[in-house]
């Protein structure tokens, strides 16, 4: 397992690296302290890649945005000392795959970053309190979503929902992007979402298990 921490702290990094060990007994840690070092390492394989948002340089969105390019294969996590759930939504907007709150205590850390490895999203609960978009049908399940769309359907819901890009599913899956847009279309019909960062705070309010 591999891991790029990006944070302009040597200390916080150093602390992550402690934190970190219970993932994995193999677990390769790597460091950048800002976007433009951590994009010198583009095309690396990394599992997750950790970052801040408010760091000097290339900041917030366009930071994430930079790293997603970079590291099209990896999950990209937001580690921020904000909390506002309107920066929480925006970040997944963008295609973050979790978004964990530098005051989280360090088994949520890991915990999160357990959930994000198997594929899931990890939103902090402050971001599930009066935001999110339009309301899931509060009868959904993963029978009735599966009944409702077809396994491709499904696949390429699941595949989005953990932040990949419509290029990135099309080339995974082996089909255009505009089928994968096609599909993301049924699937939100079938949640009753308009956008995919609906269709992850859908999935976190109902338990809607879209793993694998």
């Amino acid at each position: 397992m591999r891991i790029l921490i990006i944070d302009d702290h040597a200390l916080f990094r150093q602390g992550l690296r402690f934190l970190l060990r219970d993932l994995d007994a193999d677990l390769e840690i790597m460091e950048a302290a800002d976007c433009a070092q951590a994009c010198t390492l583009a095309g690396e394989s990394f599992n997750v890649v950790l970052l801040d948002l408010h760091m000097p340089g290339v900041a917030g969105l366009d930071a994430l945005d930079a790293v997603r390019q970079a590291f099209e294969s990896s999950r990209i996590v937001v580690l921020s000392g904000e909390e506002d759930p309107r920066q929480v939504r925006r970040a997944i907007d963008a295609g973050a795959a979790g978004f964990i709150p530098k005051s989280s205590t360090p088994e949520v850390l890991v915990s999160a970053l357990r959930l994000v490895l198997a594929d899931g999203i990890y939103l902090p609960a402050v971001a599930l309190k009066g935001l999110g978009g339009g309301e899931p049908d509060a009868a959904l399940s993963s029978d009735r979503l599966g009944d409702a769309l077809s396994e491709r359907q499904v696949e390429v819901l699941r595949k989005a929902v953990q932040g990949k890009a419509n290029k990135v599913i099309a080339r995974e899956l082996g089909i255009s992007e505009g089928t994968v847009k096609a599909h993301l279309s049924a699937a939100f019909r079938a949640l009753g979402v308009h956008n995919r960062t609906e269709a992850v705070y859908a999935a976190a309010r109902s338990g809607l298990q879209l793993k694998p």
